[in-house]
């Protein structure tokens, strides 16, 4: 009987043997929590059971009243939002930044002693090797009213002592700077900082401490433990250690006497607060190099100079120059052996990669080229020569290369020649001939990308020369992202939409204002309206019928339905109305601050369209016109219904003026050619257009209106930054517009290819003409 039950029990085990480990996993578990739960809820009085009363507020228990966890439920309760009505209404203040309602700071604020005699020759040193790589630099001197050098923040406190001066520095410290920054760096004006190592010094630090970092000094006649850090150094200085010595500046500038700044800084911390400097915290070496007299800095090479934090003294600003030139070819050299040990790792952990080497992309350590999905997404090569460029802005097929963009091929081209001679000297030196062709794209993933056919002559080392042509490749690769400062703005401002009108135009005005009033009125934006009519020589006159007589119904019509609402229309008389006459009217009736939305009839603005006008307008600084979205012929491109069968024929054709389904798909472009629209402050037109009028007077200014619209204005007689970008929210329906003959040639010729290409794509046009002609064939 043995045998049996022993091979029935061996059978059980094998089916069970892939289940133990679960099996062995859920008892181990189930016994844990159960031992848990033993410990938790454990005979006896608890002492961290907490009572937990009604809705009313918290209840008093006696010593022995006992409450035991598992009688009572924690269940979360929602209190509701109550306002005492006899209280007046304060309305929440959010901050402009979210760092400010986080309480978040900044690191390291850093502090320049200077004085009359080095404010114009150090501390401009100082501010040029150092200033951009901190987020705020002040410098502090003891003369009054002294002449600040561009770029500088200078704070005079007027009076040169010392201990005063240097009191009076903390003290502007901790008022002003006190809760924004976590730490402050001392220095004076004849020292030279290594900014980025100081910077990872702050980074490292705890900034919940009391710190007095710097190159350590004893003072004369004292103990061992009492020390200061030399001010020609410079030092570090926590908050919390600042906030604590607030109190004791005035009672130390009163009791302390001292010629050295530094050392009355010292003793004013060691008598009020017993703390010291030391010059190592948290495994952090401050590290400092006392510069000889007369001393060449490319010719020092010990560890202590190389590793410094700061060096002095510094005699004269060239001397200052030489040292951060020293320090930033050191650091470059750094920077490129950290990249070839990175490339190195890189190259050698590929093979173990699925793709193996074939997955390594050049250079190494760079993202991979970007990979089209469609012909639409691939990112084309602009040909250029040293001369030319045959990618030109305005449509033409050849331009000058000139400016920066002729400044970035010649950095190439040296580039390219500077690797070729490192990479085969001694053995060949090369020298360019000429550049026989160029191509270069722009990668969003990776950068700026070049390929150069070079027409080189190379050297040997025994005065052999040859001429060849060699095709090389280099990429220019996206460096730290930065943000840009630009200036403040909101989304309160008020936007007043002008509206020019032809007579031409009349009949499609009800329509703007319908969507003016869906778009704007409807959801109460903070948005007016002004409606310029421009009547003909021989239009409006007595006797005859006024053409804008709907106009001016319908938008009465809509006052009547919006209380409140107030449409201006001003009436004007023009024979060739240009755009920017029309606008110089507009202009003289608002104040300078108006922040100008240029329309057109068959503009449909809405809530979107104008928080974008408010934000991308800015004050002294940016223009906006956007790109709108030019729907096509719906004879070329016809509507199809979304809720249609598969397979169905084109719907039926819409009587004319009906709008197409909702939810159904419309083809279209980006119209580039047109620029009728656009936001921008009234201040900065009436600079744009005075100076418009002091560079061009008389005959021609009158020729030069009659040619330009506003946008150009802009561009040519404005130094604003002008942004153009496509706008998805200004949907523009398809209609037939006349291109006036008055206008200039450039502007007619703009009107007349915005009009040709919004009939359809050349996939539709296509189709028309084939169809076209086999009808005429037949």
């Amino acid at each position: 009987m043995a045998g049996p039950t022993a091979m029935r029990l061996s059978s059980v085990l094998a089916l069970l043997q892939p289940a133990l480990p679960l099996i062995l996993g859920l008892s181990l578990g189930c016994s844990l929590s159960l031992l848990r739960v033993s410990w938790i809820q454990g005979e006896g009085e608890d002492p961290c059971v907490v009572a937990v009363g009604e809705p009313g507020g918290p209840q008093n228990l006696d010593s022995g009243t006992q409450l035991d966890q598992s009688d009572e439920d924690f269940k979360p309760r929602i209190v509701p939002y109550y306002r005492d009505p006899n209280k007046p209404y304060k309305k929440v203040l959010r901050t402009r930044y979210i760092q400010t309602e986080l309480g978040s700071r900044e690191r390291l604020l850093v502090a320049v002693l200077t004085s009359r005699a080095t404010l114009s020759t150090l501390a401009v040193a100082v501010n040029r090797t150092v200033a951009h790589h901190f987020p705020r630099l002040l410098y502090f001197t003891g003369q009054r009213g002294a002449r600040t050098p561009a770029g500088m923040q200078v704070v005079s406190h007027g009076d040169e002592r010392p201990a005063w001066l240097m009191s009076e520095t903390l003290r502007h410290l901790h008022t002003h700077f006190g809760a924004d920054y976590d730490w402050f760096f001392v220095m004076q004006d004849d020292t030279y900082v290594q900014a980025p190592r100081l910077a990872a010094l702050a980074g490292h630090l705890s900034i919940n401490q009391d710190l007095y970092l710097g190159r350590t000094e004893e003072f004369i006649g004292a103990g061992e433990q009492a020390r200061y850090c030399h001010g020609g150094f410079g030092y570090l200085l926590s908050r919390s250690l600042l906030l604590r010595l607030w109190p004791h500046l005035d009672g130390c500038r009163g009791d302390i006497l001292s010629a050295r700044p530094d050392e009355w800084l010292g003793r004013c911390l060691i008598d009020s607060l017993g703390i010291g400097c030391v010059s190592q915290h948290q495994g952090q070496q401050y590290r400092s190099f006392e510069l000889a007299k007369n001393r060449d800095p490319e010719k020092e090479g010990s560890s202590a100079f190389l590793s410094a934090f700061a060096v002095h003294p510094v005699s004269e600003g060239t001397l200052m120059y030489r040292l951060h030139k020293r320090f930033s070819a050191l650091e470059l050299e750094r920077t490129y052996s950290e990249i070839e040990q990175l490339q190195a790792q890189i190259r050698n952990l590929t093979v173990l990669t699925p793709e193996g080497e074939a997955g390594l992309s050049w250079p190494i350590g760079l993202p991979a080229p970007f990979t089209p999905h469609s012909r639409f997404e691939v990112l084309g090569w602009d040909y250029f020569t040293e001369q030319h460029t045959f990618s030109c802005a305005d449509g033409a097929p050849k331009c000058p290369l000139q400016g920066a963009s002729r400044a970035d091929v010649g950095d190439a081209v040296e580039t390219a020649l500077e690797q070729l001679n490192r990479r085969y000297q001694p053995r060949l030196r090369f020298q360019k001939q000429r550049l026989l062709n160029g191509y270069r794209r722009f990668d969003p993933a990776r950068g700026m990308e070049y390929t150069l056919d070079l027409l080189l002559e190379a050297v040997t080392q025994r005065g052999h020369r040859r001429s060849l042509a060699r095709r090389v490749s280099l990429l220019r690769p996206l460096s730290r992202v930065e943000i840009l400062p630009m200036p403040y703005v909101t989304e309160a401002t008020r936007v007043q939409l002008v509206l020019p009108l032809l007579v031409a135009e009349a009949a499609a005005a009800p329509a703007f204002l319908e969507a003016f009033a869906a778009g704007v009125l409807e959801p109460r934006e903070h948005a007016l309206l002004t409606l310029l009519l421009v009547y003909g020589p021989r239009e409006g006159g007595r006797g005859a019928p006024d053409p804008f007589l709907g106009v001016k119904a319908a938008a009465a019509e809509l006052e009547r339905r919006y209380p409140g609402t107030r449409l201006a229309w001003l009436a004007v008389r023009a024979e060739a109305p240009s755009q920017v006459r029309l606008l110089d009217v507009v202009s003289k009736k608002h104040p300078v601050d108006t922040l100008f939305f240029l329309a057109t009839v068959w503009t449909r603005p809405g809530p979107e369209v104008l928080n974008r006008c408010r934000m991308n307008a800015i004050s002294g600084w940016q223009a906006f016109f956007p790109v709108h979205f030019q729907e096509f012929s719906p004879a070329l491109a016809p509507q199809r219904s979304p809720q249609g069968p598969p397979g169905a024929g084109p719907d039926p054709p819409s009587p004319p003026g009906a709008e197409p389904a909702r939810g159904a798909p419309v083809g279209g472009r980006f119209d580039r050619q047109a620029s009728a629209e656009g936001c921008f402050y009234n201040a900065d037109y009436l600079a744009a257009r005075a100076r418009l009028a002091g560079e061009l007077a008389g005959q021609e200014e009158e020729e030069a209106l009659e040619g330009l619209e506003v946008m150009d204005v802009f561009l040519r007689f404005s130094g604003l930054h002008l942004f153009r970008a496509v706008e998805p929210g200004l949907v523009q329906k398809f209609s037939v517009r006349d291109c006036s003959p008055r206008l200039s040639e450039e502007l007619y010729h703009r009107c007349r290819l915005s009009t040709l290409e919004g009939l359809g794509a050349r996939a539709q046009l296509a189709v028309a003409l084939f169809e076209q002609e086999q009808a005429n064939s037949t």
